[in-house]
């Protein structure tokens, strides 16, 4: 380690704040707290991050080593941390597990990148080179669906380009962030990386804070909006990635038993809590009601419960807001004509537990098709030609991911180039590498996070030009 990642030392206490009750989803109830910092609170942990970022941007040697030691400290820690996300997101604690996991895996990935010096090319007798350099402390603001798989997805770019970083969690998953921050606080200097917890405006004045050179969001429609016009104000780059609305388009060959399974997990992984789930599935009309008692047969079988329960597959809901906007798109379907094949309730139990639900004869003007319903609720369209099927798929003001599902794989990618998405995938869905580039078109998000992309995306060029030869 060099002398830019100093001996470990207590670390200088945040702003005062008061306090935050973090409640278990499966039982209801507050088990914890985290702090609840204001806006007002925010120009002090800004102008340390900024202070931070004067030495870490100058050594990538001695940052590639930090973020090393930092992954390995999160495997150390993830008998800690996966139960403790569990207990606090919902989610079965495998799950939780393999979040961590993703967590180390990609601050390692982002120490394998090095942002390439260029050459311009020219007949002047100048040499000219594109040099890469970061934009100062970052403000990461992330969802409550996946808090510390999404938080390394911004901060491990961030860190590794030399910016410094202040992550805003959702104030329903504060704990599992909080002790990521102090499981890597060994291995990273002061200021590098701060936590700020609390309720709303928090994220807002972190959005807007004029010290704040890189906004990086994942989250709703209409929150992503207000945080880029939060950022306009200092002209701070801006990255939204800001949920989908996914449809798989099963075709006419399609073997309904051999890929129920993966649709199924594709559609209610994390309780339906996922981006980039399938949120809608059009299949072709003759095949429609096989179906429709495929997924449903999956979802009257899934096993719901506590995520500490080893035999629990699919959790709660997160939150109870949350579940009660499942409960009321569920019920205005219903209204609308649709018909629930399976569930279509909230559990009678404690906690936010709604049953897994498939719903078929669904209008296709209801919101449970055309918004994103977040949630362990699936609807289930019919279609009579192909083409109408890619209309349905892409005629909402979503544009995140979307899939194909067939045997006949070249038709199946011929029919994927024409979803209106940012990725697209062939008899599976949701599955992400941590080298490709992530993005949504429409209201799915601005900027491109993931991969090369999402490093270049925390630098900014810084171009050189020196004469040639003898030229003084």
């Amino acid at each position: 380690m060099t002398a830019l990642v100093p001996p470990a030392r207590p670390r200088a206490p945040l702003p005062s704040a008061g306090r935050l009750a973090v409640v278990d989803p499966a039982t209801g109830e507050a088990f914890d707290e985290a702090p609840d910092l204001q806006a007002a609170d925010l120009d002090a942990v800004v102008e340390r991050a900024h202070a931070a970022w004067r030495d870490w941007r100058t050594d990538p040697a001695a940052r590639r080593t930090a973020l090393l030691a930092a992954a390995d400290a999160v495997e150390t820690a993830a008998g800690e941390l996966a139960p403790l996300l569990t207990r606090e997101q919902g989610k079965p604690v495998s799950e939780s597990y393999a979040e961590v996991a993703r967590t180390a895996a990609r601050l390692r990935y982002f120490t394998e990148l090095d942002p390439a010096t260029l050459p311009i090319r020219n007949e002047r007798p100048v040499r000219g080179e594109i040099r890469w350099r970061p934009l100062g402390p970052v403000a990461a603001i992330v969802p409550w669906n996946f808090p510390l798989q999404l938080a390394s997805a911004k901060i491990a770019p961030a860190l590794a380009a030399g910016n410094t970083v202040v992550l805003k969690p959702s104030p329903f998953t504060p704990l599992a962030t909080r002790l990521l921050a102090s499981v890597v606080s060994d291995a990273l200097p002061e200021g590098v990386l701060t936590i700020v917890t609390g309720r709303e405006p928090l994220g807002a004045g972190l959005a807007a804070h004029p010290g704040i050179r890189h906004v990086t969001f994942t989250g709703s429609v209409p929150v992503g909006r207000a945080v880029a016009r939060g950022a306009a104000a200092s002209l701070a780059r801006v990255t939204l990635e800001l949920g989908g609305n996914d449809a798989a388009v099963l075709l006419e060959d399609v073997d309904v038993e051999r890929i129920a399974d993966r649709l199924f997990w594709a559609a209610f992984r994390n309780c339906g809590q996922v981006c980039m789930a399938v949120k809608r599935v059009y299949a072709p009309a003759r095949l429609h009601a096989r179906v429709v008692e495929a997924l449903a047969h999956r979802a009257r079988t899934a096993v719901v419960g506590a995520g500490l329960d080893p035999a629990t597959q699919l959790g709660p809901v997160n939150n109870a807001a949350q579940l009660a906007r499942v409960e009321h798109r569920t019920a205005s379907a219903l209204g609308e004509g649709a018909r629930a094949a399976a569930g279509g309730h909230r559990l009678d139990r404690p906690g936010y537990f709604f049953a897994p639900t498939v719903l078929t004869d669904v209008p296709a003007t209801a919101a449970i098709v055309t918004e994103e319903q977040f949630g362990p609720v699936l609807p289930v369209l019919p279609y009579r030609s192909l083409d109408e099927a890619v209309e349905a798929a892409n005629g909402t003001g979503y544009g995140l991911g979307g899939s194909v599902w067939g045997t006949d794989l070249d038709r199946a990618e011929a029919v994927a180039d024409r979803l209106e998405c940012g990725t697209a995938w062939i008899n599976h869905h949701a599955e992400l590498s941590l080298a490709q580039p992530f993005a949504g078109i429409k209201d799915s998000g601005l900027g491109v996070a993931g991969g090369p992309w999402g490093l270049y995306g925390n630098l900014r060029p810084f171009v050189v030009h020196r004469p040639a030869g003898g030229l003084t």
